[in-house]
């Protein structure tokens, strides 16, 4: 039996090793097909992205609109690191919930087929989720209902605000000042100072001459010390922050007065003052003289009428007396 099974001819291959082979040479097949038609990076760059927005915790964020509303409804989203975001709008139409066409918009640009759309109770929900891990996915999405009269609600994704401070902040020469930015309940990753009074913004680093410093006792403020205060140094100050998702800034204006100003500002007020009081007095003398000869005039007419009624008396009594001595006789 053994010799016998020597002497035959050598064996046909098995099904599973033809099935291995075949499998094996259509995967370099692809492989070549793949490496000719696509970048070989694409597709790292694609699990790469899987992999950190798997890791991210979720956002979940919501918009109610009716059929009845005239505005765009818009709400802003601020943030700070990258995160899985679910933006979910509500339409509440009048009519059939299967004929209100629903689409989603990343600024101008369509977005097709990765959002969901569904009915429950008279209510049209539509759901899109973005995995935002750097600032290309920052923006804004719109979801839209209908055709004709289009019912639109927007969601802004924005990294944090910056404050700054809104008033001027007024100083003298040769003084120091501090501009202070603030980040409210954040923390940047880097913060970084621009000065300048025109339109060119120049950024402040190195210290020259110790004139400026730059410090902050949390990460979510930055503080500008400026010394040896000139007309020069004052303009509009960016204060620029870096997060992982963008950056922001804030503005702080200063403006730097010679001690000349506050004393050309007292000379006008008591000049006008001056001018003020002169103008009264002026009124008064002229009111005084205007009503003077009216007087004198009003005491003239009574005096005369006095001497006038003294003459009318004496006359007047001459007859009487005569008239009376010759009933005597």
């Amino acid at each position: 039996m053994r010799a016998l099974q020597g002497l035959r001819g050598p064996r046909a291959p098995s099904l599973p090793l033809l099935l291995l082979c075949f499998l094996a040479a259509l995967r370099r097949s692809l492989e070549h097909g793949l490496s000719t038609a696509a970048p070989f990076t694409s597709l790292p760059v694609q699990e790469e992205m899987m992999t950190k927005s798997s890791n991210l915790s979720l956002e979940s964020h919501s918009i109610s609109m009716t059929e009845h509303s005239n505005m765009p409804v818009e709400k802003n989203i601020t943030l700070e690191r990258p995160s899985n975001v679910e933006l979910i709008c509500q339409f509440t139409p009048s009519g059939d919930l299967n004929s209100v066409n629903v689409t989603w918009k990343k600024g101008d640009k369509l977005l097709e087929g990765n959002y969901l759309v569904n009915a429950t109770g008279g209510i049209l929900y539509t759901q899109h989720r973005v995995a935002v891990i750097n600032s290309k996915q920052m923006g804004s999405y719109s979801c839209f209902f209908g055709e004709k009269k289009q019912q639109r609600g927007t969601f802004n994704l924005k990294v944090p605000e910056i404050n700054g401070q809104n008033k001027p902040l007024i100083t003298y020469l040769g003084d120091s000042v501090v501009l202070t930015c603030k980040c409210q309940d954040c923390l940047p990753l880097n913060w970084t100072w621009y000065g300048g009074n025109g339109s060119v913004q120049v950024p402040i680093g190195v210290p020259v001459n110790d004139k400026y410093v730059i410090s902050g006792k949390h990460a979510n403020e930055t503080r500008l010390k400026i010394t040896q205060l000139s007309e020069d140094d004052q303009g509009t100050y960016l204060c620029h922050a870096i997060f992982e998702l963008g950056e922001s800034e804030g503005h702080v204006k200063l403006v730097v007065l010679s001690y000349l100003v506050p004393l050309k500002v007292f000379c006008a007020i008591a000049a006008e003052v001056v001018l003020l009081v002169a103008a009264i007095l002026l009124f008064e003398m002229y009111t005084q003289k205007k009503k003077k000869p009216s007087d004198d005039g009003k005491e003239f007419e009574q005096g005369e009428q006095l001497k006038l009624d003294d003459s009318n008396g004496i006359e007047n009594s001459g007859p009487r007396h005569r008239k009376n001595e010759s009933v005597g006789q």
